[in-house]
């Protein structure tokens, strides 16, 4: 995969179904451009990306099934909370009735109701947080792709996003792979962790194991093992 100058070499990858997945490495590693190709987002050089089996570039973008929330959440500022996590119920043309319900779940689900009829604008970061993440799954997806979700918020509200993020597998049961360059985090919240550098997968390891790996000297050196 090459983006510009940016080339991301993966050799091989498997996501298990249900797990939650993190892709940790420094700031311009490569695990944006990692995470949006599992999206499906850019041709491919060579290689693939397979979702149950099938190859994600020759499926249409309402078959594969994915919800990503961006770092900067990509709410729509000119509608309001309500409007921003019907969007893509809409699109998909149900009945007005299912669209309300549906909507309204997610509403209560994330404690947001209070805040149907606001802006985004108007919102604390936290707010914003939960609102993207409603439109994510009011969608139902079976893969759940988040990039760098917490970095922006503060120490109290990203450990009630970490239990929400909790409460969000356990309730939906979907997979979910998120970027970070926090290792806490990373073992917070992940099953298994992933470690890319310099545009390079370096090791899969489960999350509990992070520190216990006989890793290779860059990942050593990254993850302060090392000097």
């Amino acid at each position: 995969m090459t983006r510009g100058e940016f080339t991301l070499l993966v050799d091989s990858l498997s996501i298990r179904a249900g797990e939650i997945f993190a892709i940790l490495g420094t700031t311009g590693s490569g695990k944006t451009v990692l995470m949006e190709s599992i999206a499906g987002a850019y041709p491919f050089d060579s290689g693939s990306i397979l979702l149950d089996g099938k190859n994600i570039e020759e499926l249409p973008i309402q078959q594969r099934h994915l919800g990503i929330l961006y770092q900067d959440y990509a709410l729509f500022p000119h509608m309001t909370v309500w409007d921003n996590i019907a969007y893509g119920l809409r699109r998909s043309r149900p009945r007005r009735h299912d669209v309300d319900e549906r909507v309204q779940e997610m509403l209560d689900l994330f404690g947001i109701e209070h805040l149907a009829e606001r802006y985004p604008g108007i919102i604390s970061g936290g707010e914003a947080q939960r609102t993207a993440l409603a439109r994510a799954l009011v969608m139902q997806p079976d893969i759940l792709i988040l990039d760098e979700p917490f970095s922006a918020l503060d120490p109290t509200t990203k450990t009630a996003m970490y239990d929400m993020l909790r409460s969000v597998h356990g309730r939906f049961g979907c997979t979910i792979v998120f970027v970070t360059h926090d290792f806490n985090e990373a073992q917070t919240l992940a099953d298994r962790v992933g470690v890319i550098l310099d545009g390079r997968l370096r090791c899969v390891v489960n999350a509990d194991e992070l520190f216990d790996e006989a890793h290779a000297p860059e990942v050593k050196r990254f993850l302060g093992m090392v000097p």
